[in-house]
């Protein structure tokens, strides 16, 4: 009776777990938790131990609310599209879709390995045509609202990569994959509307239990800025240059103004004297980013335009410049220089010898109030084959068509040669493009460019409820049953696209009443960076990436499982220490000893000591102290052989055991004697410890776990929904609300149903 290896035994478990459906969610409304893990995608080197970190604690969760009695939704799938397998199948020289079908193959024998308790059942796959149907009509219906449209647009361009970069995708001017310098290209771009959401993901964020630094990051990528707009008047023209500011009140400051090298009136305001430098110095910045340019450590650089422009109240002659340092995203491309209220300002002032002035604060009610933000419209466009292609036609007649929803799913082909060349490989297929105008009838030719893997993982979420629809992407009702997410498990790197991709498209589902809630993620937390053994980020190319696979082979899951969790704490980075590995390896054979040499006690009741174990237990798994659980446990076995315990304490710490190492607990639960399996068993019911003046209660609010709270042991049911309702952390949900129903467990959970 030995698992601490991969044993045939260690199979046979979880093929025994599988076949009872112990972990299928069930289709029925009440008792849920939907516990997430971000969606992974199946890169060719496998699991290493940094990603295995999730995976665990979200199992951990998963197993913990099933004890409880919850109907947990726990799914698995595979975000199989985009750069990272399309690059790996050109390394091998294999379609990427079979390298991207094996690499799941070996995620999901790897997973499997560790016990992870997904629901396999619901799995699902992006490369699919039966989910990427979906993806195009979720572009469909965008369209259809004017939210996705094509544009001439500079973007980012990755000469390694071949294909066009969203401003996420480039860190410090370089593409995040490759770490190729990221070059600026005009093209036609397909984009969706995300700014048209801006306010409301800024203002919901804050209702949401995230991260403070994850929500901050969310709020400067967003970016809101209030201020007002001013006019500048340029009489030789018979123009006027808008500009935006948040300090209106430093007009009498200003001593000149500059235009973005892109801002229309660049043109006009240039004279001929100064025509053939400002032409120059704007080619030379159409070759740099955005990023590059805003650096505010580099040197500023600029040309004048022989112009001037009146200003608004002392009319004296400000000049106009160019500067690459604006940039058109923002503010609308122009500036007025305050050069003693801002360093950027001055330090450009010196260098151009143009005049300071002291600033007389004036009205705040100077210029149109407006608010400006730094988000931009979502650039969905990749010039790569491996992506779901874009639901449009383009004929010489009619334009721009749309596949008509019952055509769908547009596929892609299999004729072409999916090497990057500059523009999509789908150009050149002839079978592809072999399309009439769904509206003439005409000859006409298929969008070439396919849809930013991005969008694919912006509502799996949602497709897991439904993952087997034929006839839409998911029935409301299913996904009333389980969403929103109730914990998000993952990455910080995902902080600002996935987040935000994710839910300005539920906002949009939403407000098309597709689905009746407009967030989807209650709550979020991310798993600690695991370093290698070196303390740098774990990398192919450091040579530092530590596989599971040995570490399984040599211990067994359950030791790679519980030393991850006792690294340290759950959210904080840390080294990787494989000589760390032993001592929960030697803990393992302790536990699986005092089972062994148990003494044969069968009287009824529990010890202190498991009472207070199983009490911290629940309150620590809700708060992920996952390390602090397992330091727990051991100071629990080394006192049981000493304490006057029963049957019953080492079943209740069996069950608690089994959430961290299951494969491990169904051998502890056999020890026993027990014909069960150990999954199937509730949370241990053992009653508060003696002087105990407090407990805790899980508070529902229609069903949905919205927190804890702590009372008084002895407190009544309407003292602990008083309790709830006057909690600052639970108000929202009463907000235009009253209580119809309340059903109370003691001791355990109060459940408040509310109606408007």
């Amino acid at each position: 009776m030995n698992t601490f290896s991969p044993t045939e035994g260690n199979k046979e478990t979880f093929e025994r777990w599988q076949e009872g459906g112990v972990y299928n969610a069930q289709e029925k409304d009440g008792n849920k938790h939907y516990v997430l893990n971000m969606f992974p995608y199946p890169s060719g080197e496998g699991l290493h131990v940094g990603h295995i970190e999730g995976w665990v604690g979200s199992d951990i969760l998963a197993r913990y609310f099933r004890s409880r009695g919850y109907n947990v939704l726990y799914p698995i799938g595979w975000d199989a599209f985009g750069l990272p397998a399309e690059n790996f199948a050109i390394k091998k020289g294999v379609h990427p879709q079979k390298t991207t079908s094996s690499n799941i193959a070996r995620f999901s024998e790897q997973l499997k390995a560790l016990g992870i308790s997904c629901d396999w059942s619901r799995e699902v796959n992006t490369s699919d045509p039966l989910y990427y149907r979906w993806t195009q009509w979720l572009f469909l219906q965008l369209y259809n609202e004017g939210l996705a449209y094509r544009a001439l647009a500079k973007v980012n361009w990755c000469n390694s990569c071949q294909t066009v970069l969203a401003n996420e995708q480039v860190v410090a001017g370089r593409c995040e994959r490759c770490n190729s310098a990221v070059v600026q290209k005009k093209l036609k771009q397909w984009f969706f509307k995300i700014t048209e959401y801006a306010e409301r993901l800024l203002v919901d964020v804050e209702k949401l239990d995230w991260p403070e630094h994850i929500k901050a990051m969310q709020r400067n990528w967003i970016g809101r800025s209030r201020g007002a707009e001013i006019d500048f008047v340029v009489p030789e023209l018979n123009e006027k240059i808008t500009v935006f500011t948040t300090k209106p009140d430093t007009l009498s400051g200003a001593t000149y103004l500059v235009l973005a090298p892109e801002h229309p009136l660049v043109s006009k305001c240039t004279t001929d004297k100064q025509r053939k430098e400002v032409e120059a110095y704007c080619t030379q910045t159409a070759r740099k980013t955005n990023l590059q340019r805003t650096d505010l450590a580099k040197e500023k650089t600029g040309v004048f335009t022989g112009s001037f422009a009146l200003h608004p109240t002392s009319k004296e002659k400000l000049p106009i410049w160019v500067a690459d340092y604006v940039i058109m995203d923002y503010g609308g491309g122009a500036i007025m220089a305050v050069p003693y209220g801002d360093t950027r300002d001055m330090e450009f002032a010196q260098k151009f010898s143009l005049p300071v002035k002291k600033i007389t604060p004036l009205s705040a009610k100077i210029g149109k109030p407006k608010v400006s933000y730094k988000l931009r419209d979502w650039l969905i466009s990749r010039q790569r084959y491996w992506g779901a292609p874009i639901p449009i036609i383009y004929c010489e007649k009619c334009g721009t068509v749309p596949v008509s929803e019952n055509n769908l799913p547009v596929t892609l082909p299999d004729d072409v040669d999916f090497l990057p060349t500059g523009e999509s490989p789908l150009a050149k297929s002839e079978s592809f493009h072999n399309v009439v105008c769904p509206k003439c009838s005409r000859k006409a030719r298929r969008e070439s460019d396919t849809m930013d893997t991005f969008i694919c993982s912006s509502w799996y979420f949602l497709r897991y409820c439904d993952p087997h629809n034929n006839k839409a992407p998911f029935a409301k009702d299913r996904v009333s049953r389980f969403m929103p997410v109730d914990i998000y498990i993952g990455g910080v790197e995902h902080a600002v696209m996935h987040l935000l991709y994710a839910r300005f498209i539920t906002k949009f589902l939403f407000d098309k009443k597709y689905i009746d809630f407009d967030e989807p993620f209650l709550k979020l937390r991310n798993q600690g960076v695991i370093l290698g053994p070196d303390n740098q980020k774990m990398s192919k190319s450091r040579g530092n990436i530590v596989s599971p696979d040995e570490i399984v082979k040599s211990y067994g899951p359950d030791v790679l499982r519980m030393y991850e969790m006792f690294m340290g704490p759950f959210e904080q980075p840390k080294p990787w220490n494989t000589g760390g590995l032993e001592g929960v390896f030697r803990f393992l054979k302790k536990v699986l000893k005092v089972y062994k040499e148990a003494r044969a006690i069968d009287e009824k009741g529990y010890l202190n000591e498991t009472k207070e174990l199983v009490q911290g237990c629940e309150k620590k798994i809700i708060n992920l102290d996952f390390n602090t659980i397992i330091s727990d446990f051991m100071k629990y076995i080394n006192r049981l052989p000493s304490l006057p315990y029963s049957k019953e304490d080492l079943k209740a710490f069996a069950i608690l055991f089994s959430f961290f190492a299951p494969f491990s607990a169904e051998d502890l639960w056999q020890a026993l004697g027990e014909k069960t399996l150990v999954v199937h068993e509730r949370w241990p019911e053992v009653g508060l410890p003696q002087n105990a003046t407090q407990c805790k209660i899980v508070v529902q609010i229609n069903g949905k776990t919205r927190g804890i709270i702590n009372v008084p042991v002895s407190v009544s049911r309407d003292d602990v929904s008083l309790r709830a309702k006057e909690d600052a952390s639970f108000a929202k949900y009463f907000i235009g609300k009253k209580i119809e129903k309340v059903f109370y467990v003691p001791g355990r959970l109060i459940n408040l149903v509310t109606k408007p």
